[in-house]
């Protein structure tokens, strides 16, 4: 399923109007998670922390407009947590991670120079039965010394009794994307850092597991912007994997 109708999809499921799937915006950076984790006895990546592997390098984005710069994270308190690469909502893996204590997170960095208006930021997100369920979305503009929090949700379970839902690598299921406007404080700026933040109280179950999927940043090109960024990186490939 390319990009565009995966919006389109959202846009008529949740009946909403002029989200990420707008015409005129284009793909600021994307994270499709594009190539598998490694896996097998001793091989499977364990820490505090993680970027994912990439065609493009560890954690940088594997399409958009501006992908050099670029960056996800998953940060843990607890060295035991690891990082496997389960079925994605639609597509081939997904970011996932166990051992998640109050304040861990996912996180984006990237450029937004060159858009100036319409930003908006996309993302599936699911969980285990025993994994994070209350999360918020946060955004820094100076390098991660502040955050705002823009938005709280509830990350849907994925699999199991009461699921509205198991995620595969062959079905895209609109109910777990989440869709944000983000306000013009993120316009043309140098570096933009938007967290997904783990809110609850307390320690989940060790094996309790969250994963995320397609994150998409959007937004409509400045003035002129088109001729600086080129036609290659506006028309930069939106296609699951």
């Amino acid at each position: 399923m390319s990009y565009l109708t995966r919006c389109a999809a959202v846009a008529v499921a949740a009946a909403v109007s002029m989200s990420s799937a707008a015409v005129g915006q284009s793909l600021i950076a994307g994270w499709t998670m594009p190539t598998a984790f490694p896996t097998g006895a001793g091989n499977v990546p364990t820490g505090t922390s993680y970027l994912p592997p990439g065609p493009n390098g560890a954690g940088v984005a594997d399409q958009g407009a501006n992908i050099t710069g670029s960056q996800l994270i998953s940060v843990h308190a607890l060295a035991a947590a690891t990082y496997t690469s389960p079925a994605g909502n639609g597509s081939q893996y997904a970011f996932s991670s166990n051992n998640w204590s109050p304040g861990d997170y996912y996180q984006v960095t990237l450029s937004t120079l060159g858009f100036t208006g319409g930003i908006s930021i996309s993302w599936d997100q699911a969980r285990s039965a025993t994994g994070p369920a209350a999360f918020r979305l946060l955004m820094s503009t100076d390098g991660g010394s502040n955050f705002t929090e823009l938005t709280s949700y509830t990350v849907l379970q994925s699999g199991g009794g009461g699921a509205p839902g198991t995620w595969s690598t062959s079905t895209y299921n609109a109910l777990y994307t989440n869709t944000f406007s983000v306000s013009s404080a993120a316009d043309n700026l140098a570096q933009v850092m938007f967290r997904f933040q783990n809110f609850e109280s307390v320690a989940s179950a060790a094996s309790g597991s969250n994963r995320i999927d397609n994150i998409f940043v959007n937004a409509i090109p400045a003035p002129g912007a088109v001729a600086l960024l080129g036609l290659a990186g506006l028309a930069a490939r939106r296609r699951r994997r």
